[in-house]
């Protein structure tokens, strides 16, 4: 089974990408802050990472370099339901990015494709 790590600020994306994940068959660890996704990437092993961007201790950004320079082989997927953001060069590490939706199609399916990769 493939494991998810979605770090979000919001409690309520957090429960609905848990919930949606775990339909489609994905392991899902759920963490509100970067520390708390900090924590959890250094304790599992994770296929692939969904980063909010906008938080407030740390934002997505500068947790995608991290995440990057200690491993950059896990594929990360920036999600904000800023469009902006796509233009921004420090995404460029990232491996996709999704606008946020209440529909979380194209978020699984970007998470398919990755995994594919």
């Amino acid at each position: 089974m493939k494991k998810v790590l979605v770090v979000d600020d919001e409690e309520n994306i957090r429960l609905l990408y848990r919930e949606e994940l775990e339909d489609e068959g994905y392991e899902v660890v759920v963490a509100g802050n970067a520390k708390e996704a900090l924590e959890a990437f250094h304790s599992t092993d994770f296929d692939v990472i969904t980063l909010d961007i906008k938080m407030p201790d740390m934002d997505g950004i500068e947790l995608l370099r991290i995440i990057k320079e200690e491993k950059k082989e896990i594929p990360v997927i920036l999600c904000s339901a800023y469009g902006r953001y796509k233009q921004d060069f420090r995404i460029w590490a990232s491996d996709a990015y999704v606008v946020k939706s209440a529909d979380l199609d194209e978020l699984k399916l970007t998470i398919r494709q990755v995994l594919a990769a």
